[in-house]
């Protein structure tokens, strides 16, 4: 009996210890989202996060920072925005079409270049016609008559320029923009990202 006895008392333990542990790893996970929700600024359905990467940040936020942006660079050297919502606040979704229409002269201020990439909800690149996963200042994108641009967030090839054109996946989808070496106006938190707005 007491061998039986000591073996479910054991066994008691190594079942107190799993979840013990599974609780505190699941409680990191929760601290660790509110920290990096707390540093994340969003404007216009996109979130940055200017602390990332900086050697100042205390251990809790470099941590929490790091779940959320993995291998990131400083935001003086590279800033990110992402979205997985319009400017009204609605998730993407291939189902519809989007444009992200930038005033003259509002491009992504940078010193080296900026890229906008759309991916599946994980983060992945998505095979399309075109095999297009993003566009940037390379890409040759047309200009409006005053000087403005869109972008075209789309399945099906537009009728405007097939430049502007950035193909986005079946179902739901994420966009993240990139400026390396961004402008003092990103630097500063004066530039914000204009809205992604649904169009049809």
């Amino acid at each position: 009996m007491s061998g039986s006895f000591a073996s479910v008392a054991s066994s008691g333990v190594v079942q107190g210890v799993i979840i013990g542990a599974t609780l505190a790893f699941l409680t990191t996970i929760l601290i660790l989202d509110a920290v990096a929700k707390s540093e994340t600024r969003t404007v216009n359905g996109w979130s940055s996060i200017q602390k990332a990467g900086q050697p100042g940040n205390g251990l809790l936020v470099r941590a929490a920072l790091q779940k959320a942006l993995p291998v990131v660079n400083v935001f003086e050297e590279a800033a990110y925005w992402t979205a997985s919502v319009d400017g009204a606040g609605k998730r993407f979704s291939g189902e519809h079409v989007y444009r992200l229409h930038f005033l003259p002269g509002q491009l992504p201020p940078n010193d080296a270049f900026w890229s906008l990439t759309a991916t599946d909800t994980v983060g992945y690149m998505v095979s399309n016609p075109i095999g297009r996963s993003s566009v940037d200042d390379h890409s040759g994108l047309v200009t409006n008559a005053d000087g403005s641009v869109d972008i075209l967030l789309q399945l099906q090839e537009p009728s405007g320029p097939a430049q502007n054109w950035l193909p986005i996946p079946t179902g739901r989808f994420k966009l993240m923009l990139r400026a390396y070496l961004p402008g003092v106006p990103i630097v500063d938190g004066s530039y914000e990202v204009p809205p992604v707005v649904q169009v049809s």
